[in-house]
């Protein structure tokens, strides 16, 4: 039996929308309204956000306030690495996806041996850098910073010396030593996405299965197959984006996309995924209750949150 610890991260400065940083209390608020006492029942830790820097002006365009998530970083990693060290599981709640780099520094400072495999249950492949980014918005940076990579053939800007600094501080390790290879990465949902992150995902052949594949093949066959691809992985990291969900469920997410993974579905992926004695830690993202109706998207998450940690709880 896994002992949990929920470390929650209202952070929302890599988004572009606001909003996300209410995500947390709106999950918590789902759980009353469905009468549980889920959040009773774990010990929790709270990392302090930057969020006042969304009423500052933004210093770099390529880069949108990226000093404040160099610290969140720093404090995600820390809150990650000594639940680990504490023999806790982390299950992190997070406002915006930005932070989740910081959750992967934190599993490998913990075991910095391990060789980190990543399942990235998204519409998105997050695979951006300030040199190829469309908007500037870091939330779709993380897996590009924790794989080590510019994407330079794909340049788009010219950045200052000060944000070159910046990026190379979040991408944290040498490139030849980053904290995740990009083939241990498995993308699940994944339908939304630029030309240069399409560049990465065919130069390092990163596993992609989308939602017809899932719901062709059925979760449990999607589960082995992702596991057996990321068999020479020591640790496996679960990190679970709302916006992979189909959009006519809920509206309540920044980057809504159509023809995306149905609750059911999503429920029975990562039950299964839990099921694993690799997995490391889990993270559910993204969710934006000023977009939603009746805190929907909340409610969902709450359901998917709950289903996961009880199949952890018995394994």
């Amino acid at each position: 039996m896994k002992n949990i610890k929920i470390i929650e991260v209202p952070s929302e400065i890599s988004a572009g929308t606001r909003g996300a940083s209410l995500g947390v209390e709106a999950i918590k608020i789902a759980a009353l309204d469905f009468m549980s006492n889920f959040f009773v029942h774990f010990p929790s830790e709270k990392v302090e956000t930057e969020n006042h820097l969304l009423f500052e002006p933004v210093a770099s365009p390529y880069a949108k306030r990226i000093n404040g998530l160099i610290t969140m970083y720093e404090r995600v990693s820390k809150a990650v690495e000594e639940t680990i060290k504490n023999n806790f599981f982390p299950v992190v709640l997070s406002g915006d996806h930005g932070t989740s780099g910081g959750t992967i520094a934190g599993l490998k400072a913990a075991k910095p041996k391990s060789r980190l495999g990543v399942i990235w249950i998204d519409a998105h492949a997050d695979l951006h850098t300030p040199y190829t980014t469309p908007s500037g918005n870091m939330h779709g940076m993380p897996l590009a910073a924790s794989i080590g990579e510019n994407n330079e053939e794909c340049l788009a800007h010219q950045l200052d010396e000060k944000s070159k600094k910046q990026w190379d501080l979040l991408k944290g390790p040498a490139k030849d030593s980053p904290r995740v290879l990009p083939e241990d990465i498995v993308f699940i949902g994944l339908r939304d996405f630029e030309k240069e992150e399409k560049h990465l995902i065919d130069k390092y052949s990163m596993k992609v299965i989308t939602t017809s594949e899932l719901r062709r093949k059925g979760a449990e066959s999607v589960v082995r197959s992702s596991l057996r691809y990321l068999s020479d992985c020591t640790d496996i990291y679960v990190s679970f984006d709302v916006d992979c969900l189909d959009s006519s469920l809920s509206k309540g997410t920044g980057t809504p996309v159509s023809n995306g993974i149905k609750e059911r579905e999503a429920e029975d992926l990562i039950s299964k995924f839990m099921q694993n004695r690799k997995i490391c830690c889990f993270e559910i993202t993204e969710v934006n209750p000023t977009l939603d109706r009746e805190n929907l998207m909340a409610e969902i998450a709450f359901n998917i949150l709950q289903r996961s940690v009880n199949v952890l709880m018995m394994n």
